[in-house]
């Protein structure tokens, strides 16, 4: 359940730094500029523990399996 959590955070991080992104190109606001940075970094950081979650630690892993 945490792992759709995460999932679904970095896909609206995604959009919403894509949609102040074009926001910042569009009215040349620098604040647009600075949220869109913000929503990127939370849509890599949410997407790597989306990633990280899916690894299992537990089990080794052998280059001949």
């Amino acid at each position: 359940m945490k792992d759709l959590l995460f999932a679904v955070l970095a896909l609206i991080s995604a959009v919403a730094a894509g949609y102040f992104l074009y926001s910042f190109q569009k009215y040349d606001n620098s604040t647009s500029l600075v949220i869109g940075i913000i929503m990127a970094l939370l849509a890599i950081v949410f997407g790597g523990l989306f990633m990280f979650g899916k690894v299992n630690r537990h089990d080794d892993i052998h280059i001949t399996e």
